[in-house]
């Protein structure tokens, strides 16, 4: 079993920055590829960027140059650099872990509220 806790949510106004911060534990062993989804009010969920082990990087376009996804191997976290905030970008932000077989493991997910 792997566990992925999120952190770094908040409420920020348009033009701010968050930091989202994803920890995994568990059989981390078995992770390839961890990443970011969000689903905002009235939408279904998309996907916003992720990372391989090997340190290759995908984005949505909506969030090309806005977002930055990164890693930190030794403390087994992931993060997402959230800049130029729009209150577009509010939605409950959910970090995933692929493993190297079965389904994927998800976190609880957490709020960012971007306001005018």
């Amino acid at each position: 079993q792997v566990q992925l806790v999120e952190s770094g949510g908040g409420l920020v106004q348009a033009g701010g920055s968050l930091r989202l911060s994803c920890s995994a534990s568990g059989s981390i062993f078995k992770i390839k590829a961890m990443g970011w989804y969000r689903q905002a009010p009235g939408k279904q969920r998309e996907f916003v960027a992720a990372i391989t082990n090997g340190g290759s990087t995908t984005y949505a376009d909506s969030v090309k140059g806005q977002f930055s996804i990164s890693r930190d191997n030794a403390k087994n976290t992931v993060y997402l650099q959230m800049n130029s905030l729009k209150p577009e970008d509010t939605a409950v932000y959910y970090c995933f872990a692929n493993p190297a077989f079965g389904s994927d493991y998800w976190g609880q997910g957490t709020q960012v509220s971007v306001s005018l």
